[in-house]
């Protein structure tokens, strides 16, 4: 796992001396948060996940942030906020709001809000969006924390359990092939 990671990562000093990044360089030493190790990726696919529902361009700053709070691998939670982008970010704010709906109750016989995305115009989208994400109200609000923070488990414990399985699966290939040179002798 470690070698698929580190063909896609920047080395962690190429990171800290950028010059956005230098002056929390001090921040940056922690060894989880450049690591390959099941705990501190499995703690960045998490963080990443989470992260990615938050509305606007604050999803990489905040999985940083947070992965530096939690100590958890940088690159990983940061490169895993791009789950979502202009073809998944409405589905997914739609399950949100029929999660927050059945959690709440909102959806018991009532009438759903209608959720057709704003028609949004270069002058107005900011304005736009804010409107159609009030309109959703309390269902979207209980069901996007709730949607990032089964997100976030649930991906926090495939990469530990894929992780594992991948280990023993690399242990028993290793034990095949000991097993095979021994009878060749």
């Amino acid at each position: 796992m470690r070698k698929f990671f580190r063909k896609f990562l920047p080395h962690h000093e190429t990171v800290k001396n950028h010059r956005w990044i230098r002056p929390f360089g001090g921040l940056l030493h922690h060894p989880n948060l450049w690591h390959l190790h099941r705990r501190s990726v499995a703690g960045g696919v998490a963080v990443g996940l989470f992260c990615g529902l938050i509305p606007g361009p604050l999803q990489v700053i905040s999985a940083a942030l947070l992965a530096v709070l939690l100590r958890v691998n940088l690159p990983v939670a940061a490169f895993t906020t791009l789950y979502t982008n202009p073809f998944t970010i409405l589905p997914l704010y739609v399950l949100a709001y029929e999660l927050g709906a059945w959690v709440s109750g909102a959806g018991n016989g009532t009438e759903i809000a209608g959720l057709s995305f704003p028609e949004l115009h270069w002058h107005n989208w900011a304005g736009e969006m804010w409107n159609w994400l009030a309109m959703l109200g309390k269902p979207f609000l209980v069901g996007l924390p709730l949607l990032a923070l089964g997100l976030a488990v649930s991906g926090y414990f495939a990469v530990r359990i894929a992780w594992r399985l991948a280990v023993i699966w690399k242990w028993r290939a290793r034990k095949r092939r000991q097993t095979g040179r021994q009878r060749a002798e």
